[in-house]
This record gives C-alpha cells, structure tokens and sequence, in this order.
C-alpha cells in the first residue's frame, strides 16, 4: 500500500519519566492526521492508543500504562505514514508503596488495602494491620543501590505485607548499620507483640461481643414470652436487670473506643479537606503560579490559566473560590499594567510590540492598546528627531569652530559617501586648484552635513516598523495570524476604519518634521518666523559648498527611496519631493555662486606663461573650473523617478541664466584687470594662497618683467581664443547638461567679451600708434625742411625709416605673443600712420618740382614696404595723400622715383622681411 505521508517521528516527550498512568505530551512530526488515523501508540513496549488523544499533527496525550520494561521508546503508527521512529525515550519508575501511618501528600483510600500475603480481597480495619516498623527500633536505611538489592534477592520484596517478603532484603535496608544488641531488643519486642495478640481490654471486649448480642437476643425473647403470659412483674424486673447490664457494657465501650472513634472523624474531616485540595488544586494555587509564571516571563501560560479560572469559577457562589478568584484578578490586573508599561516602553522592537499587544487582548484590557502603542510610537519617533537636532545645535554652539564632528552613522558597514567625496576633492572655497591640505580636514565633515545623515538615518530605521505596526493593525494580524479570533479581528478592522484619518496626520507630521528640520539646517529662509525658532537655531555662518549640498541630496533622495518601498501613499511623501526639489535647486544656486568666487580668483593664478599658440592658461582653467561645477551638478540636475525638472520654474531658469552670465562675466572682469595692472603693481598675493605652486617665483619674476603693451596682448591673444573656443565649448556643456537659454548665455557673454576686447585693442593701439604718429610731423619739417625749396631727392628720409623701425618693433611685439594677432594691430598702425601722413601732405600749401618728388617717394617707399597690411582705411588714406601732391610731368622724374623706391627697398630688405606674408593672410579689421 502507497502512503501518502512521511513515517511519524517523535522528537519530544514532557515528561520523559514516571511511574504507571503518568499523563505525558509527546510532539514530532506526521503523528496523525486526525483521530482515525492513528492506529498505535506503545511507550516502553505497552500499548498507550487507549488513553491517547490526537491534538494536532505534532502533539498527542496520553497516560503511561503497566510497562514491563524500565526504559523505551515512543512508537507512533498511523494508517497515512506507517510505523514510525523515536529520538527520544522514557524512564518507567517503580511506585513506592505508601503505609498506612506514612506520611503522603495525597490520601490513600483505607477501605481498597489489601494484604498481598493472604491475597484476600476482604476489607481489613486499619488496626489489624502492621505498623510501618514492626521491629520497634529505629530504622536507619543504608546506601545500598536499589539495583543491587534487587540482583541480590531477585523476585523477593522488602515489604513486609508483600507475599514475596525477604527478611534479609528488609534488614540490609533498614538495618544494615544497627548492632546486634538492638537487633536482640527487636526480636523481643516481636514476642511480646505476639504474645500480647489476644490480651488486653481491647480483646476482652472483642472476645465478649457475641455474648452480649446473645443477651441481648435471650432479652428479647423473655419478653415476647411474658407478654403472651400476662407476667408483667417478672417482665419489668428482668428488664430492667438486663437494661442495667446493657448500659454498662455501652458505657464501657464508648470509652474504650472513644479516642479511636474521634481519630477516625478528624481523618475523615482532614481526607475530605484533602479531597476538596487535590480536586480544586488549581485554583487555590493560581495566584502563586501567576506570580513566578510573571516573574519568569511566561505570559502565555499565566493568559491560559486565566482563562481556564475564568471559564470554572469566574460565576461561582463559593465564597473560598471567590476569594481565590478575587485575588487572581488582582494579579491580573497587576499583569495588565506591567504589560500596558512595557508596550509603552521605547524603543522596543516590533515583534515585542505585537506580542504585549496580543497578551493585552487575550486579557480583555481596557481600551485599546494597539493604538496607544502606535501614539507612542510616533510621540516617541518626534521626540527622536528634535533630540537630534538640539544635539547637533548644541555641539555647533558650544566648540563647532575647533572641533568638527566625525561623520558617524552608528557603525555603518558601508563606506560613507561623505568620506569619498573629501578624498576626492577639496571643498575649501577658492581652492579649486590647490592642494597639499592636512589630511586630517579630509575625513572631517560640517556639522549640518552629519546631522542630515543621522536624521534621515533614525527616520529610515524607526518609521518602517511604525507603518507596519499600523499595517498590522489595519488587518487584525495582531490578534491572530491565523482565522482564529475572528472577533478581535473585526474590532480591529473597524478601529482601523476610525482612526485612519488619525494615522495620516501622524505620517503627515513625521514627515513634516523631517523636511522643517532640513530646511532648517540647510534652508532657513524657507521657513516662517515661528517654525524657524522651533526647527532653526543653527549658526550660519558660511553656506555649504555645492559638494555638500549634492551629498545632503543623496542622503535625502536614498531616504524618500526607502520610505515609498514601504508603500507609503505618494501624497504623503510630496512633501519629501518638495524638499529635494528646493534643495537641487539651492544647490545649483550655491555651486554656481562659488564657481564665480573661484573664477574670480583666477587672475591671482595667471603666470603670463603663453604657449605656442598665444595662449596662457587662464582660459583653460578658466573652462575647467566651468566643466568641474557642472559635472559635480549632474546628480542634482537628473530626475530620480518621480522627480521633477529642476528647471520647470521660469523663476530658476532666470536665476540660473543670470548666475550664468555672471560666471562669465567674472571672467572677463577677471581679464580687464589683469590687462590694465599698472606695470609697477606686481601681484605677489598669490604668495600667500598657494605657496605650493612650483611657478611660484618664475611666475613673479615674468610678471615682473612684462609690460603693460605685453599682457595687453596676451589678454587680446586670450580674448581671441575665448570667442572662437572656450565660450562655446562652455555652451555645448551647459546645453549638455540641460541648461535653459544657452543661447541668451553666449550672447550676453560675447558681446561683452567683444567690448572687452575692442577696448583694449584700442587702449593698445593707442599706445603704439600715437608715437609713430607723433613722430611724423618733427620728422618731416626736421632742419627747416620746406617742401618749396628743397633739393633734388636723394633717397627716403630718416624720419620715415624711423617711423617703419617702430612698425616692425610693435611687428615683433605681437608676433611675440601671438602671430594670428599681427595683421589685425599692424593694419590699425598703419592706418593711423597713413592718415596721420595723408593729412600732413594736405597741409602743405604748395609743393615745389623737387618737393612734390620727394614727398610721392617717401608716401610709395612706406605705402610699399607696409602693402600687405594695408587696409581699405589705408588705402584711401594714401591715395588722398598721392592726390594731394603735383604729379610728375616728365619721364626723368618717374625713372629716377623707381630708381629710389629700389634703392630704398634694397637697402632695407632685411628690415622689411618681417612684413612678406603669404596672400592666404587674412587681416582682422
């Protein structure tokens, strides 16, 4: 036959030893599927199944029968699995047989003794039996092991009533110490109790018993007799002879029986008392088993035993039960208190909360301790968050400046976010590009930075257990995991039902609290006056660095994470939202506050180093600084699920395009102060910031040494640079990482920089223009030269060999500094130049055959050398000039103006070599 179960198995019996009809409880597994399943139980090989009570697949209830071994196992069959096994074992104990005159704390019934020996089953008055020592002497009992008497006199007893009496066993017991001479007065104490058998009065009444009955007889037929023969003397004096003697025998026997008479009413009385003990045991008891029950932690079973004295005697007119059960619902009550406490008590985990929750309900408290539990809890859970705050408050106030606290979060196995990012990068303001900082400020965090993380840490560990304490509420599980105590569970249904509204503001205001003790720390200014005194109180004195704020937002954002996986209604956590909103959108604020603080700082960085192309390296920093920011933004500025744009607010997306342009505008601030230092004014502040620089002193020494014209144009080098490059790179991040109104941005940001640019073009032109220009005029009418009487041309003057010696020195200026920058100064130089020389020709009144000559020669001697800067300005500047001169009339005069011009362009060569440029060059007007 297939079975359709595992074999049974007994793992467990309470208790594991006894004597003969003990009621055990045996626990396993597969015992039975009901009643008529269970089909055998032997305990030490004696069948049990006749007493045994199946309660559940796990535990059965039986008594132990007449066993014939010490020591077995439990056998458990069913028709479903089989014979089955045993892990476990039971000791069968001998019973000790009780005298009569023992003492015993149970009543041993007189009328059902029977003497083993005659093996009568006739009730035997107790004073015919045998005292419990029938030697007269004291017994002193040896240390013979049981087992050994037992091998010693196999099938023999010590018990003197038992048919199987061994004196030797029964001497080696009792007597095995005593002498030989109390032994002697034993044996003559058994002769006189023998010879003393049918002495005494109490023999003599005994023995004269019958006689007195036969008198009693022989009286009564006397007077029958004397009634049907009319002797009526006769009668009353035999009578009374016999009444007389009746009397006194009656008397006789009342005192002789009277003591025995009365012992045997007290043992009545005390056996009925005994009776009325042993049966209501458990009630009488109760009190004291709920005390050590209590003291031990036992609930359950003080809840059972209450309910079972409950159900017996909780209507009885019994005065002694109503006594007993008064004083068990004192201790009750007592227990309901202790419970309620304990419920109350914080912090307490959740499976103690619905276990005192469940004793509280099967003891029919007061009230409703599920929802005075949960108004603890959240009283408990408030007062948590405030301590936290007035603590970090505190701290600040009292040694914050000296000693900033350790990032702690109560031994947190993962590594802190908060520790990588300080061994990442330094958040000092300003020093974005420094380093060499004390290691010890790395793994320092600022106090509102600690106390975010240990908010939203006590937050995250004590609401989950609050929500699900209500959760368990709302389904009645706390009452019962199963469908039992369907009622319970209906009442807690509908308390849920009730208070439901109740338990929403609690969440509400859990997490208000949370959001007001952030703002508070990190937004004050969104707080009203009053909420500002109660969740306020920090010392602002320097706001949070960007990096911070991004890491706070992290902390909140993996709290709000955790709180919705609790399937907290989305309503209740908009608020949560709302914070990390307001924080993103702060954090950007600050990120590109201190972004401009740090650019603005870049001027104290410039080395005036220029590279191949022109270029120091203030734009690439510059730039960097600009990618560093964004890039430590771009957590802030993505969407987590349920997120927001950071940018939906038009007033955002203005206050960043303004911050934006402001960054860029601090830049090309930044570059008009390094250009218009005074040469004298030798920036040595950054001595002082960053001594660690290893071009610190050549960087001094350099700028020392450069003039103004000099980083005028490596700015105008850098400008170039930063409008063809670097702003629109810094476009393509912005737009990159989802900026509003790049295009607003870049605009702004060129033309200012244009201006900047067209200024200090000018400023530079200016410097180098007006001497050459200056220097014309003396230059021409130098030693009285009149342009009306003046010899015969003999080659270009000095005046206009001077004026092109300062072109070709600003020339290599620039080239210098930048190639690319030549012909856009160069054309402005000589259009300042050929103006200044177009108006002095037109100044001249009249030109003589000679002067005209000279004059045509040295405007085509210059108008040649500089001919690939020339610009339409120039142009037009010359050939005003040209106009304004006679023009040469004979053939001899035009060969001898080549003649010159060569000679001019020949003996100048190497000087004008600078100007030969490819026609590919394109010149910036």
């Amino acid at each position: 036959m297939s079975r359709s179960r595992q074999p049974p198995l007994v793992t467990g019996i309470s208790p594991n030893e006894g004597i003969s009809w003990t009621k055990v409880t045996i626990r396993g597994e597969n015992l039975g599927t009901g009643p008529a399943d269970l089909i055998g139980l032997t305990i030490c090989g004696h069948n049990c199944l006749l007493t045994a009570e199946l309660m559940s697949a796990s535990k059965i209830v039986c008594r132990v029968g007449q066993a014939k071994n010490d020591k077995g196992d439990i056998i458990v069959t069913t028709k479903s699995g089989g014979k089955g096994t045993s892990t476990v074992s039971f000791k069968l104990l001998k019973p000790e047989k009780i005298g009569i005159l023992d003492q015993s704390a149970v009543w041993v019934d007189e009328m059902n003794y029977y003497d083993m020996r005659t093996d009568r089953n006739k009730g035997i008055p107790p004073l015919s039996l045998r005292p419990a020592n029938p030697l007269g002497i004291e017994i002193d009992k040896g240390g013979f092991p049981q087992k050994d008497l037992e091998a010693l006199f196999p099938g023999m007893s010590a018990d003197f009533t038992s048919e199987n009496f061994s004196a030797a066993w029964y001497l080696i017991e009792n007597h095995s110490t005593t002498s030989f001479d109390q032994l002697k007065m034993a044996v003559m104490n058994l002769k006189k109790q023998a010879n003393k058998k049918n002495e005494g009065s109490l023999a003599y009444v005994k023995g004269g018993l019958s006689t007195f009955f036969e008198a009693q007889d022989a009286l009564s037929a006397i007077h029958q007799k004397l009634e049907a023969d009319g002797t009526e003397k006769v009668e009353g004096s035999m009578t009374q002879k016999l009444e007389n003697v009746l009397n006194r025998a009656s008397n006789t026997a009342d005192t002789l029986f009277q003591e025995v008479l009365g012992r045997k009413d007290k043992a009545d009385s005390t056996r009925n008392a005994l009776n009325v003990l042993q049966r209501f045991k458990f009630l009488f008891n109760l009190p004291l088993n709920i005390e050590r029950n209590i003291q031990k932690g036992d609930y359950d079973v003080v809840i059972n035993d209450y309910e079972k004295a409950k159900s017996l005697f909780g209507k009885t007119e019994v005065q002694v039960f109503k006594k007993y059960y008064a004083e068990v619902e004192t201790r009750i009550e007592a227990l309901r208190k202790l419970l309620l406490d304990k419920l109350l008590e914080t912090p307490s985990t959740l499976h103690d909360q619905k276990r005192y929750i469940r004793y509280l309900s099967d003891l029919h408290a007061p009230g409703d301790p599920a929802w005075q539990c949960i108004g603890a809890q959240h009283k408990w859970i408030l007062q948590l968050m405030h301590n936290c705050k007035e603590g970090y408050v505190k701290e600040q106030k009292g040694n914050s400046l000296l000693h900033s606290p350790m990032l702690d979060l109560d031994g947190d196995i993962r590594p802190s976010p908060i520790s990588h990012l300080t061994q990442t990068t330094s958040l000092k303001r300003g020093s974005s590009f420094q380093s060499g900082r004390d290691d010890t400020w790395r793994f320092k965090a600022p106090q509102q930075v600690t106390f975010v993380e240990k908010l939203t840490k006590l937050v995250v560990s004590q609401l989950p257990n609050f929500w699900k304490l209500w959760i368990s509420y709302v389904n009645g599980s706390l009452f019962s995991e199963t469908a039992e105590k369907s009622g319970q569970v209906e009442r807690s249904k509908k308390n849920a039902r009730q208070r439901q509204n109740d338990f929403k503001k609690m969440i509400q205001e859990v997490m208000q609290s949370l959001v007001k003790l952030i703002r508070g720390a990190l937004l004050p200014f969104s707080l009203r006056e009053g909420e500002l005194r109660q969740y306020g109180g920090w010392e602002m004195k320097s706001e949070l660095s960007g990096k911070w704020q991004s890491h706070i937002i992290q902390t909140v954002r993996l709290s709000y994470e955790s709180l919705a996986a609790l399937e907290i209604p989305n309503d209740m956590l908009q608020i949560i939202q709302d914070l990390i909103l307001d924080l993103r959108v702060r954090c950007i604020m600050v990120t590109l506050q201190h972004a401009a603080e740090d650019i603005k700082r870049l001027a104290e960085k410039e080395d005036w180093i220029v590279d191949n192309e022109g270029l120091t390296s203030l734009p690439s920093q510059f730039e960097l600084c600009i990618v560093h920011s964004l890039q430590s933004l771009k957590g802030v500025l993505d969407c987590k699920p349920g997120e927001a744009s950071v940018f939906q607010q038009q007033k955002t997306q203005d206050d960043v395009c303004r911050l934006s342009i402001g960054i860029m505008q601090c830049f090309i601030d930044c570059l008009e102060q390094l250009s218009t230092k005074p040469d004298s004014d030798v920036d040595t502040m950054h001595l002082s910031v960053d001594v660690s620089s290893p071009d610190l002193f050549g960087s001094i020494h350099e700028d020392s040494s450069l003039s103004s014209e000099q980083r005028l144009l490596i700015v105008l080098s850098n400008c170039r640079y930063l409008e063809r490059h670097t702003f629109l790179n810094i476009a393509e991040h912005f737009e990159k990482h989802g900026f509003q109104g790049v295009e607003k941005i870049t605009q702004v940001s060129m033309e200012s920089l244009k201006e900047l640019d067209q200024k200090l073009f000018d400023i530079y032109i200016e410097l180098k223009a007006d001497p050459i220009v200056g220097s014309l005029e003396p230059g021409i009418y130098a030693g009285y030269f009149d342009w009306k009487d003046c010899l015969i041309p003999t080659g270009v003057r000095n005046y206009l060999k001077e004026a092109l010696v300062n072109i070709i020195a600003v020339h290599a200026e620039v080239f210098t500094v930048s190639k690319e920058l030549v012909p856009r100064v160069l054309s402005k130089v000589v259009e300042a130049v050929a103006d200044e020389l177009s108006r002095l020709m037109q100044c001249v009144s009249s030109f003589s055959k000679n002067g005209a000559l000279q004059a045509r020669l040295e405007i085509c001697a210059l108008r040649d050398a500089v001919a690939v800067f020339l610009s339409s300005e120039s142009n037009s500047s010359f050939k005003q000039a040209l106009e304004a001169l006679p023009q040469l009339s004979s053939g001899a005069d035009k060969k001898l103006l080549e003649e010159l011009l060569n000679k001019f362009k020949s003996s100048m060569q190497l000087q004008l070599t600078c100007f030969q440029a490819s026609s590919s060059v394109v010149m910036k007007t």
